[in-house]
């Protein structure tokens, strides 16, 4: 074997136990630069490279459940809180809007403001999209104010 490949093999071994390039090139001596330009220029280290940070991904995931688990044992509250909002459905962070209105058609400046202020706390609400509802109400209230004139 080369001493290219071995270098190589090195890098896997260590990318596999922590999922870092940075971390893996320093333990092995290579530059980050080298390790990037063999991903692109050689699509078999590419694939093996892909494979080693999953490998290495999964390994770590595994060992936070393992200590997650652990602290939950210990009666940690910050754990406990946290395995049940990220695992059981019922404890998952929650938005409920509720609002009455009758089918007009159009929405009223009151339930414009509601759904409004529901998108902005379930933060779906984007900067073009706020620019967007704006002028949508200012179009309806103009509209409205010619319509009763």
């Amino acid at each position: 074997m080369s001493k290219k490949n071995r270098i190589r093999d090195s890098f896997l071994a260590e990318l596999k136990k922590v999922p870092i390039v940075q971390v893996a090139c320093e333990k092995t001596g290579i530059s980050r630069n080298s390790i990037y330009r063999w991903k692109r220029d050689d699509k078999k280290f590419s694939k093996a490279m892909d494979e080693a940070l999953v490998e290495g991904e999964d390994l770590v995931n595994d060992m936070s459940e393992s200590q997650l688990l652990t602290l939950i044992k210990e009666k940690n509250f910050s754990a406990i809180r946290f395995w049940l909002n990220h695992r059981n459905p019922r404890f998952r962070d929650k938005v409920e809007v509720t609002s009455k209105f009758e089918d007009s058609g159009e929405l009223t400046p009151s339930q414009t403001a509601v759904v409004h202020k529901a998108l902005q706390l379930a933060d779906i609400l984007s900067d073009n999209n706020k620019e967007y509802v704006k002028e949508k109400n200012d179009t309806t209230r103009a509209s409205r104010s010619n319509d009763k004139g």
